[in-house]
Protein backbone atom coordinates (compact mmCIF):
# COMPACT_ATOMS: atom_id res chain seq x y z
CA UNK A 1 0.00 0.00 0.00
CA UNK A 2 1.17 3.46 -0.80
CA UNK A 3 2.20 5.58 1.99
CA UNK A 4 1.01 9.06 2.48
CA UNK A 5 2.68 12.20 4.37
CA UNK A 6 0.17 13.98 6.52
CA UNK A 7 1.21 16.64 8.89
CA UNK A 8 5.10 16.00 8.55
CA UNK A 9 4.82 11.83 9.91
CA UNK A 10 4.05 8.84 7.82
CA UNK A 11 1.09 7.01 7.02
CA UNK A 12 0.26 3.73 5.68
CA UNK A 13 -3.39 4.84 4.06
CA UNK A 14 -5.25 7.96 3.91
CA UNK A 15 -9.25 7.75 5.12
CA UNK A 16 -12.03 9.28 2.34
CA UNK A 17 -12.55 11.91 5.07
CA UNK A 18 -9.04 13.28 5.54
CA UNK A 19 -8.15 13.29 1.74
CA UNK A 20 -11.84 15.32 0.79
CA UNK A 21 -10.58 17.66 4.46
CA UNK A 22 -7.33 17.95 2.96
CA UNK A 23 -8.51 18.61 -1.27
CA UNK A 24 -11.41 21.19 0.56
CA UNK A 25 -8.45 23.15 2.06
CA UNK A 26 -6.01 23.04 -0.67
CA UNK A 27 -9.25 24.60 -2.45
CA UNK A 28 -9.70 27.28 0.32
CA UNK A 29 -5.81 27.95 0.49
CA UNK A 30 -5.46 28.57 -3.36
CA UNK A 31 -8.61 31.01 -3.22
CA UNK A 32 -8.73 33.54 -5.99
CA UNK A 33 -7.46 36.93 -5.21
CA UNK A 34 -8.38 39.77 -7.03
CA UNK A 35 -6.64 43.15 -6.59
CA UNK A 36 -7.34 46.78 -7.96
CA UNK A 37 -4.95 49.40 -8.23
CA UNK A 38 -6.59 52.61 -9.09
CA UNK A 39 -4.36 56.06 -9.80
CA UNK A 40 -6.64 59.19 -9.52
CA UNK A 41 -3.91 61.21 -10.91
CA UNK A 42 -3.30 59.39 -13.81
CA UNK A 43 -6.37 57.15 -14.22
CA UNK A 44 -4.61 53.83 -14.66
CA UNK A 45 -6.48 50.72 -13.76
CA UNK A 46 -4.82 47.58 -13.24
CA UNK A 47 -5.81 44.07 -12.30
CA UNK A 48 -4.06 41.18 -10.96
CA UNK A 49 -6.13 37.76 -11.33
CA UNK A 50 -4.75 34.06 -10.25
CA UNK A 51 -7.25 31.36 -10.30
CA UNK A 52 -5.86 28.06 -9.66
CA UNK A 53 -8.28 26.60 -11.91
CA UNK A 54 -6.85 28.16 -14.57
CA UNK A 55 -3.49 27.39 -14.71
CA UNK A 56 -4.92 23.84 -15.18
CA UNK A 57 -6.61 24.90 -18.17
CA UNK A 58 -10.32 24.50 -18.90
CA UNK A 59 -11.72 20.85 -19.80
CA UNK A 60 -13.28 20.24 -23.02
CA UNK A 61 -16.86 20.44 -21.98
CA UNK A 62 -16.66 21.41 -18.85
CA UNK A 63 -20.19 22.93 -18.07
CA UNK A 64 -21.17 26.07 -15.43
CA UNK A 65 -24.18 25.32 -13.83
CA UNK A 66 -25.05 28.03 -11.56
CA UNK A 67 -28.14 26.41 -10.04
CA UNK A 68 -27.02 23.24 -8.97
CA UNK A 69 -23.83 23.14 -7.77
CA UNK A 70 -23.57 19.18 -6.92
CA UNK A 71 -24.54 18.06 -10.76
CA UNK A 72 -23.13 21.11 -12.40
CA UNK A 73 -19.08 21.70 -12.57
CA UNK A 74 -17.13 24.67 -12.48
CA UNK A 75 -13.99 24.40 -15.14
CA UNK A 76 -14.60 20.43 -14.35
CA UNK A 77 -14.32 20.51 -10.60
CA UNK A 78 -16.88 18.77 -8.78
CA UNK A 79 -16.27 19.61 -5.49
CA UNK A 80 -18.91 21.72 -3.92
CA UNK A 81 -15.67 23.71 -1.67
CA UNK A 82 -14.33 24.01 -5.10
CA UNK A 83 -16.40 25.07 -7.26
CA UNK A 84 -18.15 27.81 -4.29
CA UNK A 85 -13.91 29.16 -4.23
CA UNK A 86 -14.24 29.77 -7.97
CA UNK A 87 -17.64 31.38 -8.23
CA UNK A 88 -16.70 33.26 -5.20
CA UNK A 89 -13.45 34.68 -7.29
CA UNK A 90 -15.37 35.21 -10.35
CA UNK A 91 -17.86 37.40 -8.30
CA UNK A 92 -14.74 39.45 -7.30
CA UNK A 93 -13.68 39.78 -10.71
CA UNK A 94 -16.93 41.25 -12.22
CA UNK A 95 -17.68 43.78 -9.11
CA UNK A 96 -13.91 44.84 -9.37
CA UNK A 97 -14.59 45.67 -13.18
CA UNK A 98 -17.44 46.80 -12.23
CA UNK A 99 -16.48 49.41 -10.34
CA UNK A 100 -13.89 50.39 -12.13
CA UNK A 101 -15.53 51.34 -15.27
CA UNK A 102 -18.46 53.08 -12.83
CA UNK A 103 -15.36 54.50 -11.11
CA UNK A 104 -13.87 56.09 -14.61
CA UNK A 105 -17.09 57.08 -16.01
CA UNK A 106 -17.65 59.42 -12.84
CA UNK A 107 -14.26 60.86 -13.15
CA UNK A 108 -15.26 61.77 -16.97
CA UNK A 109 -18.18 63.44 -15.36
CA UNK A 110 -16.71 65.22 -13.49
CA UNK A 111 -14.22 66.35 -16.09
CA UNK A 112 -16.66 67.61 -17.77
CA UNK A 113 -18.63 69.48 -15.37
CA UNK A 114 -15.62 71.03 -13.65
CA UNK A 115 -15.49 74.73 -14.28
CA UNK A 116 -12.60 76.29 -16.22
CA UNK A 117 -10.07 77.98 -14.26
CA UNK A 118 -10.46 81.79 -15.52
CA UNK A 119 -11.51 84.31 -12.95
CA UNK A 120 -14.93 84.69 -14.56
CA UNK A 121 -15.60 80.88 -13.26
CA UNK A 122 -14.07 81.30 -9.78
CA UNK A 123 -16.28 84.87 -9.23
CA UNK A 124 -19.40 83.13 -10.21
CA UNK A 125 -19.36 83.14 -6.36
CA UNK A 126 -20.51 86.46 -6.40
CA UNK A 127 -22.87 86.83 -8.93
CA UNK A 128 -26.05 85.88 -6.89
CA UNK A 129 -25.45 89.27 -5.25
CA UNK A 130 -23.68 91.06 -7.35
CA UNK A 131 -25.04 89.83 -10.65
CA UNK A 132 -23.03 87.52 -13.23
CA UNK A 133 -21.07 90.05 -15.24
CA UNK A 134 -21.07 92.45 -11.38
CA UNK A 135 -23.97 94.54 -12.69
CA UNK A 136 -25.85 94.07 -9.62
CA UNK A 137 -29.27 93.08 -8.33
CA UNK A 138 -33.02 93.91 -7.75
CA UNK A 139 -31.85 94.11 -3.93
CA UNK A 140 -31.44 97.58 -2.97
CA UNK A 141 -28.34 96.82 -1.05
CA UNK A 142 -26.07 95.03 -3.44
CA UNK A 143 -24.16 96.96 -5.39
CA UNK A 144 -22.81 97.29 -8.86
CA UNK A 145 -19.37 96.37 -9.30
CA UNK A 146 -18.68 96.25 -13.04
CA UNK A 147 -16.69 99.18 -14.68
CA UNK A 148 -15.46 100.65 -10.71
CA UNK A 149 -11.55 101.43 -10.67
CA UNK A 150 -9.95 97.79 -9.72
CA UNK A 151 -7.67 99.95 -6.77
CA UNK A 152 -11.08 100.97 -5.46
CA UNK A 153 -12.72 97.37 -5.72
CA UNK A 154 -9.24 95.90 -4.36
CA UNK A 155 -9.62 98.63 -1.10
CA UNK A 156 -13.00 97.84 -0.86
CA UNK A 157 -11.99 93.30 -1.24
CA UNK A 158 -9.39 94.37 1.52
CA UNK A 159 -11.80 96.29 3.89
CA UNK A 160 -14.35 93.39 4.27
CA UNK A 161 -11.20 90.63 4.40
CA UNK A 162 -9.55 92.76 7.39
CA UNK A 163 -13.13 93.31 9.28
CA UNK A 164 -12.49 97.66 8.73
CA UNK A 165 -15.81 97.26 6.69
CA UNK A 166 -18.58 95.05 8.54
CA UNK A 167 -20.77 92.86 6.71
CA UNK A 168 -20.61 88.99 7.93
CA UNK A 169 -20.82 87.04 4.63
CA UNK A 170 -18.53 89.24 3.03
CA UNK A 171 -16.08 89.14 5.95
CA UNK A 172 -16.66 85.63 5.73
CA UNK A 173 -15.83 84.25 1.94
CA UNK A 174 -12.61 86.89 2.22
CA UNK A 175 -11.31 86.03 5.14
CA UNK A 176 -8.11 83.99 3.73
CA UNK A 177 -7.67 85.56 0.24
CA UNK A 178 -4.43 86.86 -0.39
CA UNK A 179 -3.72 90.38 -1.76
CA UNK A 180 -2.91 89.14 -5.11
CA UNK A 181 -6.16 87.74 -5.43
CA UNK A 182 -8.05 89.99 -4.62
CA UNK A 183 -6.55 92.33 -6.96
CA UNK A 184 -7.03 89.62 -9.60
CA UNK A 185 -11.12 89.77 -8.61
CA UNK A 186 -10.55 93.46 -8.56
CA UNK A 187 -9.26 93.96 -11.91
CA UNK A 188 -11.75 91.31 -13.41
CA UNK A 189 -15.23 93.64 -12.64
CA UNK A 190 -13.48 96.26 -13.18
CA UNK A 191 -12.71 95.43 -16.91
CA UNK A 192 -16.55 94.08 -17.10
CA UNK A 193 -19.08 96.54 -18.43
CA UNK A 194 -22.01 95.57 -18.63
CA UNK A 195 -25.35 97.48 -19.11
CA UNK A 196 -26.24 100.11 -16.67
CA UNK A 197 -29.85 99.81 -15.02
CA UNK A 198 -32.58 102.13 -15.53
CA UNK A 199 -32.15 105.78 -13.55
CA UNK A 200 -34.73 105.29 -10.22
CA UNK A 201 -38.07 107.50 -9.96
CA UNK A 202 -37.84 109.73 -7.47
CA UNK A 203 -40.05 110.09 -4.71
CA UNK A 204 -39.10 113.03 -2.90
CA UNK A 205 -40.36 116.13 -3.38
CA UNK A 206 -38.88 118.79 -5.66
CA UNK A 207 -37.00 120.56 -3.34
CA UNK A 208 -35.37 117.91 -1.78
CA UNK A 209 -33.97 116.76 -5.27
CA UNK A 210 -33.00 120.23 -5.80
CA UNK A 211 -31.17 120.24 -2.49
CA UNK A 212 -29.10 117.30 -4.00
CA UNK A 213 -28.46 118.80 -6.79
CA UNK A 214 -26.68 121.24 -5.40
CA UNK A 215 -24.66 119.05 -2.88
CA UNK A 216 -23.43 117.00 -5.90
CA UNK A 217 -22.54 119.77 -8.33
CA UNK A 218 -21.68 122.63 -6.33
CA UNK A 219 -21.73 121.66 -2.57
CA UNK A 220 -22.58 123.92 0.46
CA UNK A 221 -19.29 125.53 1.48
CA UNK A 222 -21.15 126.97 4.50
CA UNK A 223 -21.60 123.69 6.21
CA UNK A 224 -17.80 122.69 4.61
CA UNK A 225 -19.33 120.38 2.39
CA UNK A 226 -17.65 119.87 -0.79
CA UNK A 227 -19.32 118.92 -4.34
CA UNK A 228 -19.04 115.45 -5.14
CA UNK A 229 -18.38 116.24 -8.76
CA UNK A 230 -15.06 117.69 -7.21
CA UNK A 231 -14.11 114.14 -6.55
CA UNK A 232 -15.84 111.50 -8.40
CA UNK A 233 -15.78 113.75 -11.59
CA UNK A 234 -18.27 116.13 -13.28
CA UNK A 235 -20.35 112.99 -14.85
CA UNK A 236 -20.04 111.25 -11.56
CA UNK A 237 -18.59 107.97 -13.11
CA UNK A 238 -15.31 108.43 -11.29
CA UNK A 239 -11.64 108.49 -11.19
CA UNK A 240 -8.81 106.55 -11.24
CA UNK A 241 -7.10 104.81 -9.44
CA UNK A 242 -9.93 104.33 -6.45
CA UNK A 243 -12.48 106.72 -6.25
CA UNK A 244 -15.79 105.34 -7.49
CA UNK A 245 -18.56 105.90 -9.78
CA UNK A 246 -21.94 106.88 -7.99
CA UNK A 247 -24.17 105.99 -10.89
CA UNK A 248 -26.24 103.16 -11.24
CA UNK A 249 -26.44 102.75 -7.61
CA UNK A 250 -30.31 102.42 -6.11
CA UNK A 251 -31.32 105.20 -3.65
CA UNK A 252 -31.22 103.23 -0.59
CA UNK A 253 -27.70 101.93 -0.77
CA UNK A 254 -26.68 105.56 -1.67
CA UNK A 255 -28.25 106.38 1.41
CA UNK A 256 -27.15 103.60 3.58
CA UNK A 257 -23.51 104.01 2.54
CA UNK A 258 -23.90 108.59 3.65
CA UNK A 259 -25.23 106.72 6.92
CA UNK A 260 -22.13 104.39 7.44
CA UNK A 261 -19.70 106.97 6.91
CA UNK A 262 -21.81 109.52 8.91
CA UNK A 263 -21.70 107.30 11.95
CA UNK A 264 -18.21 105.26 11.76
CA UNK A 265 -19.28 102.07 10.77
CA UNK A 266 -17.52 101.96 7.04
CA UNK A 267 -14.17 103.32 7.27
CA UNK A 268 -11.52 103.94 4.82
CA UNK A 269 -7.96 104.60 4.88
CA UNK A 270 -6.86 107.55 6.80
CA UNK A 271 -6.88 110.54 6.34
CA UNK A 272 -10.38 108.99 5.89
CA UNK A 273 -12.22 112.02 3.52
CA UNK A 274 -15.42 110.64 3.25
CA UNK A 275 -15.91 110.38 6.81
CA UNK A 276 -15.34 113.71 7.33
CA UNK A 277 -17.30 114.87 4.35
CA UNK A 278 -20.22 112.87 5.47
CA UNK A 279 -19.92 113.83 8.92
CA UNK A 280 -21.12 117.78 7.64
CA UNK A 281 -25.01 115.89 6.34
CA UNK A 282 -27.41 115.97 8.03
CA UNK A 283 -30.26 113.53 7.45
CA UNK A 284 -32.45 115.35 4.98
CA UNK A 285 -28.73 115.79 3.43
CA UNK A 286 -28.43 112.11 2.67
CA UNK A 287 -31.82 111.49 1.88
CA UNK A 288 -31.36 114.59 -1.12
CA UNK A 289 -28.23 113.03 -2.34
CA UNK A 290 -29.06 109.40 -2.78
CA UNK A 291 -32.45 110.76 -4.56
CA UNK A 292 -30.42 113.08 -6.62
CA UNK A 293 -27.90 110.40 -7.48
CA UNK A 294 -29.87 107.22 -7.97
CA UNK A 295 -31.98 108.98 -10.84
CA UNK A 296 -29.39 110.21 -13.48
CA UNK A 297 -29.24 108.41 -16.53
CA UNK A 298 -25.35 107.41 -17.34
CA UNK A 299 -23.25 109.38 -19.82
CA UNK A 300 -22.46 108.05 -23.08
CA UNK A 301 -18.47 107.65 -21.79
CA UNK A 302 -19.04 105.74 -18.06
CA UNK A 303 -15.68 105.15 -17.60
CA UNK A 304 -13.54 106.95 -15.17
CA UNK A 305 -11.37 109.92 -15.15
CA UNK A 306 -8.13 109.59 -15.63
CA UNK A 307 -5.48 109.66 -12.51
CA UNK A 308 -5.22 113.57 -11.48
CA UNK A 309 -7.92 114.52 -13.98
CA UNK A 310 -9.44 116.37 -10.30
CA UNK A 311 -7.62 117.99 -7.80
CA UNK A 312 -8.81 116.43 -4.31
CA UNK A 313 -10.43 118.98 -2.46
CA UNK A 314 -8.85 117.80 0.93
CA UNK A 315 -6.36 114.83 1.82
CA UNK A 316 -7.31 111.85 1.04
CA UNK A 317 -5.77 108.25 2.00
CA UNK A 318 -7.51 106.09 -0.58
CA UNK A 319 -6.36 108.35 -3.48
CA UNK A 320 -3.47 110.68 -2.42
CA UNK A 321 -2.45 113.29 -4.37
Amino acid sequence: MKQASIGGRRSRGVSPTIKARTERNHCLSNFDHCSILITLEHLKFSITHSDPWSRRGKKKGARLDLHNGEQGAVDGVRDPACQEATLTSRRCILVSITMIFTHAVAVHAQDAERAPDTMAARVLACASCHGDKGQGTNDDYFPRLAGKPAGYLFNQLVAFRDGRRKYPPMNYLLEFLPDPYLKAMADYFASEQPPFPPPATPIVSAALLARGETLATKGDPAHDIPACANCHGPSFTGMEPAIPGLLGLRTNYISAQLGAWRYGTRTAAAPDCMQVVAGHLTEDDVKALAAWLSSRPMPSNPAPVPRGSLPMPLPCGSEPN
